[in-house]
C-alpha cells in the first residue's frame, strides 16, 4: 500500500484540527452563549493551542459562522440531497417533509443551537442573518424551483409555497420542542405533513 505524501498528511491533520475546533466551538457556545465564549475557552475545549485557532479562524464571529455554514451543510444535504428534486409532487413533498421534521425533532444539537441563535439575533443580528443565508434561502430557492417545475400543481407562487411549507415544519418545532409545548398543544408530526402535502397537492383541483 502507497504511503501518504506529506501534503496529504498535513491537510488531513489541518482537517483534523479544524473539525476538533469546530466541535469545541460547538460546546462552548452552547455552554456559555456568543458573547460569553472565548478563543481562549474554544482552544481549551477542542484541545489545541490559542495560536491553532487562529491560525484557521480570523477571530470568534469568523468561527461562530463557519460552525453556521457546517450546520447548513449537513443539514441541507441530508434534507435535500445534491441533486435537483425530481418525481412525483405527493410523493417528493411529503418526503421531504417527513425527513426534515424528522432530523429537527430528534437532533437536540440542533435545536439547542436555534435556541442560541434566537435569544443572540437582538444583539448580534449579523450572526443570525448568516444562518437564514446559509440555510433558510438555499431551502426555500430549491424547494421553490421544484414546484415551479410541476406544471400539474398550478401553483401561482412556488416560493410562498415553499416558505409556507417549511415555515410549518420550523413552526412545529418551535412551539413543540424548543418552548416545550407539546404536553400543551400535542400533536403528531404525521397529522402536519399529511395536511400541507394535502393542501399543495391539492391546489391544482
Amino acid at each position: 500500500m502507497a504511503r501518504p505524501k506529506v501534503g496529504e498528511i498535513d491537510r488531513s491533520s489541518s482537517a483534523d484540527k479544524v473539525e476538533k475546533i469546530l466541535q469545541g466551538a460547538m460546546q462552548e457556545f452552547l455552554a456559555h452563549g456568543y458573547a460569553g465564549t472565548s478563543m481562549d475557552r474554544v482552544a481549551e475545549a477542542a484541545g489545541v493551542s490559542k495560536a491553532t485557532v487562529y491560525s484557521h479562524f480570523q477571530d470568534k464571529e469568523g468561527l461562530f459562522k463557519a460552525l453556521i455554514e457546517k450546520l447548513a451543510r449537513k443539514r441541507f444535504h441530508s434534507i435535500l440531497g445534491t441533486q435537483p428534486l425530481k418525481g412525483e409532487p405527493y410523493m417528493v413533498l411529503r418526503g421531504l417533509a417527513a425527513t426534515a421534521l424528522d432530523q429537527m425533532v430528534n437532533d437536540q444539537e440542533y435545536q439547542a443551537f436555534e435556541r442560541l441563535l434566537m435569544g443572540e439575533s437582538a444583539r448580534f443580528p449579523e450572526l443570525a442573518q448568516v444562518f437564514i443565508h446559509s440555510i433558510a434561502k438555499p431551502a426555500i430557492e430549491t424547494i421553490s424551483k421544484y414546484i415551479a417545475s410541476c406544471s400539474e400543481l398550478n401553483i401561482p407562487d412556488p416560493e410562498a409555497t415553499a416558505r409556507i411549507l417549511i415555515g410549518s415544519l420550523v413552526h412545529f418545532v418551535i412551539t413543540q420542542e424548543i418552548m416545550h409545548g407539546k404536553d400543551i398543544m400535542p400533536m403528531e408530526g404525521d397529522r402536519l405533513i399529511d395536511a400541507l402535502t394535502h393542501l399543495i397537492v391539492n391546489c391544482a383541483d
